[in-house]
């Protein structure tokens, strides 16, 4: 599972580090010229469209994990909805580094996991 999961990983970000380090230089002497910072604003726009509809999809996923049936809190984890809050209350409130944070949700649902 670990060597699969190392494969899938090194081949996700590889063609994107590739595109950012073939690219990243021709994208730097077009910086004051409109016509090439016009189409890649359109395109930052579409990609944080792209991100928020991600976090959506997850968050509706994660906080329903068997679908909305029987009413929108009928399968509702109040668990990880908890655990979302504390997440984000420590990353912006107390600014806690993403990585610890990662760790310590990490540690708390696989306690949760034994427990059920």
């Amino acid at each position: 599972g670990l060597a699969a999961a190392a494969v899938v990983t090194w081949f996700t970000f590889l063609p994107s580090f590739v595109f950012i380090f073939a690219g990243g230089p021709f994208i730097e002497t077009t910086h004051n010229d409109l016509h090439f910072t016009a189409p890649l604003t359109a395109i930052t726009a579409a990609v944080v469209g792209v991100i928020l509809n991600l976090a959506l999809f997850f968050c509706a996923h994660v906080l329903w994990p068997h679908g909305i049936t029987g009413g929108v809190l009928a399968g509702f984890d109040g668990f990880a909805a908890l655990l979302a809050a504390g997440a984000a209350v420590a990353l912006f409130r107390f600014k806690v580094g993403v990585i610890p944070v990662i760790g310590a949700c990490a540690v708390l649902g696989g306690l949760l996991s034994l427990l059920r």
